[in-house]
């Protein structure tokens, strides 16, 4: 009886679990979560460092294909300066060339033409349509016919655009063609270009028929340029009359 007594007071202490639910296995707990490692971009591997599939990755023309040293130096290389055409000095005795420089409505005329029949008369000025260059070029106008009757054209030249002088052809009513000669080859082969500004030097230059250069006037004032040019001309036609 006494163990009786015993087992109860036993059961009497503890809580009374079921059976089933104390057999029951105990679920094992999650697993903890590493801690994210932050990620280091690490540089993308080119060339022989990199690995196979970078190496079989198609690659296209403009990138894949290797540039030669001369394909790179053309990339880097500065524009070619444009070679400026020269002609040789043009003095006394000597003859106008065959070159081509625009008139005024931007047409081609061929130097070696200008003397086929008559002389010609050219004169060089710094720039159109300024004070000097105006009183030079209107002298020529006001005696133009007087040069035609000695059969002699007169050009007026300098390095302006041809719409320039166009403009200025017609605000002075200038009978004559204007040349352009923007890289001032022939100004420079006459002997009028200056030496340390690069401008246009004032002259006349006055060619017999046939071309030979026989009076060359540099430099010269705008007034008196146009009158002793037909002192020239006048002398000139005198001696062949005789």
């Amino acid at each position: 009886m006494a163990r009786k007594g015993a087992a109860a007071t036993a059961d009497a202490g503890e809580p009374r679990r079921s059976s089933r639910i104390k057999d029951q296995a105990k679920p094992d707990p999650p697993p903890k979560k590493a801690p994210a490692k932050p990620r280091s971009r690490k540089p993308k591997p080119t060339g022989e460092e990199g690995d196979e599939s970078n190496k079989e990755k198609p690659k296209s023309a403009a990138h894949g294909k290797k540039r030669t040293a001369t394909e790179k130096e053309a990339e880097y290389a500065q524009p070619a300066t444009p070679v400026i055409p020269a002609l040789a000095p043009i003095d006394v005795g000597d003859s106008l060339p065959s070159y081509i420089l625009k008139n005024e409505q931007g047409e081609d005329v061929d130097l070696a033409k200008l003397t086929e029949g008559q002389g010609a008369i050219l004169f060089s000025i710094p720039k159109a349509d300024t004070p000097g260059c105006t009183t030079q070029a209107c002298g020529f106008r006001d005696i133009y016919p007087s040069f035609t009757e000695h059969n002699f054209a007169v050009y007026c030249l300098s390095h302006d655009k041809s719409e320039a002088q166009k403009k200025w052809q017609l605000k002075k009513e200038l009978p004559y063609p204007l040349l352009s000669d923007p890289d001032r080859v022939l100004i420079s082969a006459l002997g009028a270009k200056d030496a340390g500004s690069g401008r246009t030097k004032r002259g006349h230059f006055i060619f017999a028929k046939g071309g030979k250069l026989v009076e060359k006037k540099l430099p010269v004032s705008p007034g008196e340029s146009p009158n002793l040019a037909l002192e020239f001309v006048k002398s000139l036609n005198a001696k062949s009359v005789l």
